[in-house]
């Protein structure tokens, strides 16, 4: 199965079991838009509360607050959004699509490195232990080739963005006879610009009504209550103020299902630090980030840092954790050192005093800024698609089974009655009714029992706990683990401390 494949395969199994529906879809959807089903929304909040507990439970000196999503319209003229929050626009001419000029470049680019990655695996392939990967790189003939392409390419896109060379993005897309998709030609047209915010009213009357914006990043709402946090919390530089919410941006190019979507939601946190020290704990917090990602279990070598080489306009240094997705190695997080800028601006834009008043060094200063923002549900989909597998089982059947990391797994534990008779069902709710005060649990007693471990394979459950005739017995239950599919009797007043040691929360923030 190939890696589009994998992903169109991926895209189905989350509508049939209830993780991710199309939106409106009665109505034939609305592209780009997504809703969360009775699965998806319990891992979505798992993984929230993975983030929110790593970053105030665990960091004494960061909060958490709740912004609105309406802004007065004086903030996004200080954050700089109105006047450069804008995508480099192309359109087919015979297609009449529309594409965003960097990101036909990127996968250009992508494709290249995908090559490059191709013949390195034949290399290794072939040589086998003896297969020295750096030296095959620097002087196999293909590889060697396509690098070569990659750098022309890749020198120009870096210099036609930091230039912000619309026309040489165009001249590289043909140049590099990059086509569109539907009509397969290179017949396009000048690139534009194209501000990404949505935009509505509010007032009573039309002619009342105030041009506002729906936020396209939850940044902003941490800044413009950095002063109410910082006094009310009686907060000393370091500090950090965190945040969970939607944000909007009127994506021309949404795709790949869940990754890149009109409506989203961030988690955001953002550092406030002393000038001169932003280096160190940029430094510092790209470390902390990263190891909450591996922390799950989902393979170190899945991610990677890609520094930017163009910088925003409010930052002095900026990388990005990607994840290798099916669909290739693409932004999972961002973290900046983002200067004074944001709060240097509103300081200007609204004429309020925002500093710090340092008691050590007796001295008053606009705090710098270190932000952490990561895509809850790009987080969402780097879970599903890595923990998506289909084994081969004895006798030639194969099963379908969602590898999640059992604290983020939307059903903990599925209890079934191996019948539906003599009692059984009986002892099953007893057992229902200890486990229900401490995790998230599914009744089931429809089918035979090979079925239902299927089910629950398929939604990624953890453990499936079988109540059967010895039961009634020994008071002992069968536990069936997802990965291994390993089985053992369990005393029923033991489950609770078995299940609890993988699937807790806890253990998981104790090794941050």
């Amino acid at each position: 199965m190939t890696q589009d494949e994998l992903f169109k395969v991926l895209v189905a199994h989350c509508k049939e079991y209830g993780f991710i529906f199309p939106s409106s879809e009665i109505y034939d959807g609305l592209a780009a838009v997504y809703d969360y089903g009775q699965m998806g929304v319990q891992l979505k909040n798992n993984i929230k509360n993975y983030w929110w507990e790593a970053m105030t439970r665990l960091n004494e000196n960061i909060v958490g607050i709740d912004s609105a999503i309406f802004m007065h319209p004086r903030i996004w003229e200080a954050s700089g959004h109105v006047g450069a929050f804008n995508d480099p626009l192309i359109d087919n001419k015979d297609s009449k699509k529309r594409y965003r000029a960097d990101v036909l470049i990127e996968d250009y680019l992508g494709k290249i490195e995908e090559k490059i990655e191709k013949e390195v695996a034949k290399g290794r392939k072939k040589f086998g232990e003896a297969f020295d990967e750096a030296q095959f790189r620097a002087t196999n003939p293909n590889v060697l080739r396509e690098q070569a392409k990659w750098d022309e390419v890749h020198n120009r896109y870096v210099a036609a963005e930091k230039a912000n060379d619309f026309a040489e993005y165009r001249q590289i897309i043909i140049d590099c006879n990059i086509v569109c998709p539907i009509s397969g030609t290179c017949n396009w047209t000048e690139v534009r610009q194209f501000n990404l915010m949505f935009s509505t009213s509010m007032g009573s009357t039309a002619d009342g009504a105030n041009l506002i914006y729906l936020r396209p990043e939850t940044a902003q709402g941490i800044f413009v209550n950095y002063l109410n946090v910082q006094k009310t919390g009686r907060m000393k530089i370091p500090f950090g103020i965190a945040q969970i919410g939607k944000a909007f941006r009127n994506e021309i190019v949404a795709r790949q299902f869940i990754f890149r979507m009109r409506e989203f939601e961030q988690m955001e946190m953002q550092f406030f630090i002393k000038p001169g020290t932003e280096l160190e704990w940029f430094k510092k917090w790209k470390e902390t980030r990263m190891k909450w990602h591996v922390n799950l279990g989902m393979g170190a070598e899945n991610y990677r840092f890609h520094d930017h080489e163009k910088l925003a306009h409010y930052a002095n240094a900026a990388t990005d954790i990607e994840f290798n997705f099916p669909f290739g190695f693409k932004e999972l997080e961002g973290i900046h050192s983002r200067t004074n800028f944001d709060l240097g601006n509103h300081q200007k834009f609204s004429g309020k005093k925002i500093e710090y008043f340092d008691p050590e060094e007796n001295t008053s200063y606009t705090p710098y800024v270190i932000e952490t923002s990561i895509g809850v549900d790009r987080m969402v989909l780097a879970v599903l698609s890595h923990a998506y597998t289909v084994e081969e089982l004895e006798g030639g059947d194969s099963r379908v089974v969602l590898k999640i990391p059992a604290p983020l797994a939307p059903i903990k534990v599925a209890v079934m009655p191996l019948v539906k008779k003599d009692g059984l069902p009986e002892v099953a709710q007893k057992v229902v009714d200890e486990l229900k005060y401490d995790f998230s649990y599914q009744y089931d007693e429809k089918d035979s029992i090979g079925k239902r471990y299927r089910r629950q394979d398929a939604i990624g459950t953890p453990f499936c706990v079988t109540i059967d005739h010895d039961t009634l017995n020994d008071g002992m239950v069968t536990v069936r683990e997802r990965d291994t599919m390993q089985q053992e009797r369990v005393k029923i007043e033991d489950l609770r401390a078995l299940i609890e040691k993988k699937v807790s929360l806890t253990n998981l923030l104790r090794n941050l």
